[in-house]
């Protein structure tokens, strides 16, 4: 017996959108495969955006509790809409030894092909992550070249109260502590702008 979950969601109810349309497909395939409906999840005016659904989180929950042996859905948008969302759950069925499949796609985990292709998506991503990281880094180095700050906003620091601090007797970890930064940054600001300050700097 292959226990099988039917997952289906609709985003609005109010637009002529009806989770029906996706089970009575699913149902369809289902039957023809032999598989066994355990359950039917179904989301209803909620978002594909959002990774925690009710009926979603259910039926992780029961595939976690080994109670399922394939998620099937009409199509991969029904599931997730990010494509690092959809490889985090298949990665988790993958242990798990759940099957995944959609239809629309004609994505079966349980076929050489289909593990094929969800070895590609997992490239595509990895891949245009990696792109993103590139183009991140050279933004850095080229707003660096020009002299530009990267990076968080550097707080305002009163050196001139910082030098009062510390020709009192202070010492330079209790003014760091005193001025709310640490005492690493009082050190560079204070080599940095010298033995005269103006009164406020930026640290």
């Amino acid at each position: 017996m292959t226990r099988t979950a039917l997952y289906a969601r609709v985003s609005t109810l109010d637009r002529g959108q009806d989770p029906e349309t996706q089970l009575a497909e699913l149902r369809a395939v289902a039957a023809q495969r032999g598989w066994t409906v355990t359950g039917e999840y179904v989301d209803r005016g909620v978002s594909g955006g959002r990774a925690t659904r009710p009926e979603l989180d259910r039926l992780m929950a029961d595939a976690r509790r080994c109670k399922l042996d394939v998620v099937a859905v009409w199509k991969f948008d029904r599931f997730a809409r990010s494509t690092t969302h959809l490889l985090a759950a298949l990665e988790e069925f993958g242990r798990l030894g759940v099957d995944f499949v959609s239809l629309r796609e004609q994505i079966d985990t349980a076929t050489p092909v289909g593990k094929m292709v969800f070895t590609m998506v997992g490239a595509m991503a990895e891949f245009e992550k990696s792109l993103i990281v590139e183009r991140v880094k050279a933004g850095v180095a080229r707003a660096q070249a020009e002299g530009k700050h990267c990076g968080r906003p550097r707080k305002a620091l009163d050196l001139r109260a910082a030098r009062l601090l510390l020709e009192a007797g202070k010492s330079e970890r209790e003014v760091a502590d005193m001025l709310g930064l640490p005492r690493a940054t009082l050190q560079r600001r204070l080599r940095e702008a010298g033995p005269k300050a103006p009164d406020s700097e930026a640290a």
